[in-house]
């Protein structure tokens, strides 16, 4: 919730639970928002597309629980936090939101400019260290950002885990996109 303190989480070992702002994100108390806030960059970008929409959005754990209703997190007998799982998720926005979302588990990076230029939101998978991708991309994949357009060979991309204002507002070479590009992402038209 403070986008101010995403570097020190994620480089300084900071605790992600010690965020003053964790009562707006619709956690029932600090304990839920440590734990599921590093896993809700679909619901982070789901908030971007709606706030869009509607110039507003429910709080993101309100999101996150109802997207588990629907299957797209699931809970491992040992606590571990699976997902987001992409046809659920697609069925959630349908029915809760409205929207249409497209799964597209084989997705060329060639393939999104056109996606783009036909009026779609794109939640696509990318390694969470594109928010420094003059680095070398350590893998491809694993993390939710949100591509709002294109032009000239570059990428708008909404980055709900940037940890600067830069990386949270990123624009990329679609070449330098592709190094962290897991190779799959929702299509997301607002109806």
């Amino acid at each position: 919730m403070s986008a101010e303190r995403i570097a020190a989480i994620a480089y300084e070992g900071a605790e992600a639970a010690d965020d003053p702002l964790w009562p707006a994100s619709g956690a029932t108390n600090q304990a839920e928002y440590g734990r599921w806030c590093r896993h809700a960059c679909g619901m982070a970008c789901l908030q971007m597309i709606l706030d869009h929409r509607d110039g507003h959005a429910p709080p993101l754990l309100e999101l996150v629980r109802d997207c588990r209703a629907y299957g797209g997190y699931r809970e491992e007998a040992d606590a571990t936090i699976k997902g987001l799982y992409y046809a659920p998720f697609a069925e959630f926005v349908r029915a809760e939101h409205d929207m249409t979302a497209r799964v597209l588990p084989h997705l060329a990076v060639a393939d999104l400019p056109a996606l783009l230029a036909d009026g779609h939101l794109v939640m696509a998978s990318v390694h969470k260290e594109i928010r420094r991708p003059t680095l070398p991309a350590p893998g491809r994949g694993g993390h939710l950002v949100l591509l709002t357009g294109h032009d000239h060979g570059t990428l708008h991309i909404g980055n709900p885990s940037g940890h600067t204002t830069t990386a949270r507002r990123a624009v990329m070479p679609i070449k330098m996109f592709e190094s962290f590009f897991g190779g799959r992402g929702i299509a997301v038209t607002l109806r």
